[in-house]
């Protein structure tokens, strides 16, 4: 692969410099042409997240694009490998090495031994994946910004653009929006058809999934200084019960409340939460086309690719759902100390092992398309840009790109870069994905035995 990406280089500098000598450092008029930029000044570099290499937005929006997933995935990497060690430690785990599967397989064994010295039975998991989704407005707003520079005159407020999501969209839906609870309504404080997703206000004692704040008719398992209950409670809880997971709510419900279309609460002020046959607001977890921000723009179709790449190298994931259920085995409920040491365990995997699956979904988004096995970008961000970055070095790509002679040298680096991160990112990845994997396949499940 290095001989490919240094060879680049060397292949295609003499071509595309011969191809842009018609081109000075300043257009016709003495402009720029990027208002208050210097086309003129030193190299960008995409690790250090410069976006003015080549002085085409066009072609500098996929520089931008992998200098935001090199940066995304490293951090990731990064934390990853911290909560990981973090455990290790809460667990009392020797982790000397690198963070792989390996040593994910020892942590996970460790966790899996304190269960079966403090639990009876299995651990119930309640679990609802992250979601991960491009912003719309990112994209429309790459798009307008990238026809400005190319000479259009956009009239766009990206606000108020939608696109047409072949996924599943987030927002404003014009059209029908399908799928389980797929309208999301907010919830101030109001009694809830459907599942509630925060906080149940539990006037009169219930049965609370999630943490019981207030008065537990049976055992709870933690309590506030005033002696009240906050922890799970494994009777009727009064007061407010907040919710691991989106669940039913006997009393009012604060925060979001998801019912399924067509009930009384799905009105007009609704969000989508689910397919829309439509046009899309928002965020969309899948394909889309940026919309155009001008009515004639020659640069739209190059400027929709790099505005599509740069909300997609951008996307996000919402942190997962997950509830535990267990019973803790007799000497653990005999010891009070013993049972503390534990819940404080238990407590910190939860708050690790959630931020290593959210980080983990958008890791696999991004290299793979994939979020826990499911596809959700086809094809994935990262070999949308692998492709455009081969694309770009093809001097027969920059026909009808505005590129300064000035900065002839510096396209020809920023794709010797690339190529390196495109490199760098396809063999240097799989080792976290398959450690990442290991951990959120155990978390998930409850530690089983073969985890």
């Amino acid at each position: 692969m290095k001989k490919y990406v240094y060879g680049l280089g060397a292949l295609v500098a003499p071509s595309l410099i011969g191809m842009l000598v018609a081109t000075g450092c300043t257009k016709e008029d003495g402009s720029s042409g990027l208002p208050g930029g210097d086309i003129c000044g030193p190299c960008g570099e995409i690790a250090k997240g410069d976006v003015g290499i080549s002085g085409d937005v066009r072609i500098d929006g996929f520089f931008k694009a992998l200098g935001n997933v090199q940066n995304a995935t490293s951090t990731i990497k990064a934390d990853f490998d911290a909560n990981i060690r973090g455990l290790a430690a809460v667990y009392g785990v020797e982790l000397d090495g690198a963070i792989n599967a390996a040593a994910v397989a020892q942590l996970n064994a460790a966790i899996r031994a304190d269960f079966d010295a403090n639990i009876t039975g299995a651990i119930t998991v309640d679990y609802q994946p992250p979601r991960c989704e491009a912003s719309v407005n990112v994209a429309v707003q790459a798009q307008a910004q990238c026809e400005v520079k190319a000479g259009c005159e956009a009239d766009i407020n990206a606000g108020e653009v939608s696109v047409a999501c072949e996924g599943q969209c987030t927002g404003g839906c014009d059209a029908e929006c399908t799928g389980d609870f797929s309208c999301e309504v907010e919830a101030p404080s109001v009694v809830c058809t459907g599942q509630c997703e925060g906080a149940c206000n539990l006037e009169a004692g219930a049965t609370c999934n999630g943490t019981c704040r207030g008065t537990c008719e049976g055992e709870c398992s933690a309590q506030d200084g005033s002696g009240n209950c906050a922890g799970t409670c494994d009777g009727d809880c009064t007061g407010t019960c907040e919710l691991a997971v989106a669940a039913e709510c006997s009393g009012s419900c604060t925060g979001k409340c998801l019912v399924n279309q067509g009930s009384a609460q799905c009105n007009a002020e609704a969000s989508c939460r689910g397919s829309c046959s439509g046009s899309c607001t928002g965020g969309c977890e899948g394909n889309f086309t940026p919309p155009s921000a001008s009515v004639e723009c020659e640069a739209a179709a190059d400027c929709q690719a790099s505005a599509k790449a740069e909300a997609n190298a951008s996307l996000e994931c919402s942190p997962p759902q997950l509830k535990l259920d267990y019973t803790l085995a007799g000497n653990a409920n005999a010891n009070l100390t013993q049972k503390t040491q534990f819940t404080a365990r238990l407590t910190e995997l939860k708050a690790r092992g959630i931020a290593i699956v959210q980080g983990a979904a958008k890791y696999e988004a991004l290299l793979t398309g994939k979020v826990e096995g499911r596809t959700v970008f086809e094809p994935s961000p990262f070999a949308e840009l692998q492709a455009s970055i081969t694309l770009m070095a093809t001097p027969s790509a920059y026909a009808d790109f505005d590129i300064p002679v000035a900065k002839t040298a510096c396209v020809v680096s920023g794709i010797t870069e690339a190529g390196r991160i495109v490199s760098g990112l396809a063999t240097s990845t799989s080792a976290t994905l398959e450690a990442q994997a290991s951990f959120v396949t155990a978390f998930t499940s409850g530690f089983p035995e073969d985890s």
